[in-house]
């Protein structure tokens, strides 16, 4: 799958911003939601819940970057990608209906998620004409 440069950035931004955040999840927890306002304190239980979906992060932040390096990875990275950033608007727009609104900064994380989504949807959404609107899964099949 060739890119474009469009595509490269807002891949690179998608990956390195969910790189970083999973990162900063599974080794520094407690300072990472304090950015938030949020105290999650010593509780090794709390600490291994938040830990483990910031490893998954951190992993599909580095598969959204190995599609930047090696086209043949460019599709999963593309999965990727969507996967995440369409998750989670949609897990935080779950909790606005069900706990009502979260802080300021919780709202800007939804934001640049929305963000985020919209630019690989815009990025990667509308091939050139003539390819399979299915191309960017032509990767995964044996």
């Amino acid at each position: 799958m060739t890119m474009t440069r469009f595509q490269k950035i807002t891949l690179g931004i998608a990956g390195i911003t969910a790189f970083a955040i999973g990162v900063s999840i599974l080794f520094v927890p407690q300072a990472f939601y304090a950015t938030y306002g949020i105290a999650i304190g010593q509780d090794p239980n709390l600490l291994s819940e938040l830990r483990a979906p910031g490893a998954g992060l951190a992993a599909l932040g580095a598969i959204m970057l190995a599609g930047l390096v090696r086209a043949t990875w460019a599709p999963v990275a593309l999965v990727a990608a969507l996967t995440v950033y369409l998750a989670f608007p949609v897990g935080r727009i779950v909790g606005l209906a069900v706990d009502g609104p979260p802080g300021g900064s919780v709202i800007g994380a939804l934001i640049f998620e929305v963000v985020i989504a919209a630019l690989c949807l815009v990025a990667f959404g509308r091939r050139r004409a003539g390819h399979a609107a299915a191309e960017p899964l032509a990767g995964l099949r044996g």
